[in-house]
């Protein structure tokens, strides 16, 4: 970005800042990539904050990030799933002697072209699932990605093959479910804090399978969730934790996510995406009929990006008058 401040005035300004000693944090936001702090300059109080640039996204820097990266210390790896922290300066230190991670990484490898639609930028679409979509189309789309393998990394979990150290509580059964970090956390910021519910039982895919009959259960789970987090992390009390799933989730294995309040809500947490827990429990609950009436009988309103395969397959056709080739799913 070019500056148009004139060069005497830019000089002047820029050699404040080496010059703030700083009072207190006032604020960090943005899941920690923004601070505000309180501090001084030459004996007057000033406020300094700071957040992270936006990416350089030139090709020759984009074609140099990956090998500019220092102190790469990795996560957590399962399946084609693999994320880590590192840095990009590696002449400044903390207090430990280490220089601290300024990048979170996630890396896909293989990836698919279904991972390439979800990451890439694209239009958005609102779409409104009644219940005779969701059983004509949704529900067979949701069994074809299922027999297709791309559940194995949740049941290599599951089943104790991997991720086993990062397991924070777990109970076994037709009832059982384990906690553990969301990749996408950086398992150190409390505010951003984004912990992963995965239940065992492998017949609920989706908010879709939840019925009447599953309330005590959601029940346990959601109190057993809360309890292990705070018990994890003294410093969270039970009234700043947020717990929702996801609809249409990312995979179609029943899981709840588990994040601290402040934690802005980005496209995760908008509404057309997430459905809270608590939310969800008391329509159940509500709902009229036997143990058997459920999330499968109404109507949900969503949004979707117009390269998902959900789109493309299933809306698009309905939109345009066209026939739902449910065999090519």
């Amino acid at each position: 970005m070019t500056s148009t401040t004139p060069p005497e005035i830019a000089a002047k300004v820029e050699a404040l800042i080496p010059k703030f000693q700083l009072t207190r944090l006032l604020n960090s936001d943005q899941a920690g990539r923004r601070i505000s702090l309180l501090g001084t300059i030459e004996s007057q109080q000033a406020l300094f904050i700071a957040e992270r640039a936006a990416f350089d996204t030139s090709d020759s820097n984009l074609r140099s990030f990956s090998t500019s990266l220092r102190n790469i210390k990795n996560l957590g790896a399962n399946d084609i799933y693999s994320w880590f922290l590192a840095n990009s300066n590696p002449n400044f230190t903390g207090t430990d002697g280490q220089a601290p991670p300024d990048f979170k990484l996630n890396l896909i490898c293989p990836c698919t072209q279904k991972h390439i639609n979800k990451y890439e930028a694209q239009g958005l679409r609102v779409v409104t699932e009644t219940p005779d979509i969701y059983a004509k189309y949704v529900r067979p789309y949701m069994h074809s990605q299922r027999e297709k393998g791309a559940l194995n990394w949740v049941f290599n979990i599951i089943e104790g093959r991997t991720e086993q150290e990062d397991v924070m509580y777990r109970e076994h059964g037709s009832s059982g479910f384990l906690l553990l970090p969301d990749l996408n956390w950086d398992r150190k910021t409390l505010k951003s804090l984004h912990l992963l519910g995965l239940v065992e039982r492998r017949d609920i895919w989706s908010v879709r399978d939840l019925k009447k009959g599953n309330v005590e259960w959601l029940k346990h789970m959601r109190e057993k969730m809360i309890e292990a987090t705070v018990g994890l992390y003294p410093e969270i009390e039970r009234d700043q934790l947020k717990l929702y799933v996801h609809y249409q989730p990312t995979y179609y294995h029943c899981h709840i996510h588990i994040v601290h309040v402040a934690l802005e809500a980005g496209n995760t947490q908008a509404i057309g995406k997430a459905l809270g827990l608590e939310n969800i429990i008391s329509q159940l609950e509500t709902m009229a009929g036997n143990d058997d009436a459920g999330m499968q009988d109404v109507s949900l309103t969503y949004h979707l990006g117009e390269r998902s395969e959900l789109w493309e397959k299933v809306y698009l056709p309905l939109k345009e008058g066209r026939e739902v080739k449910v065999n090519e799913f």
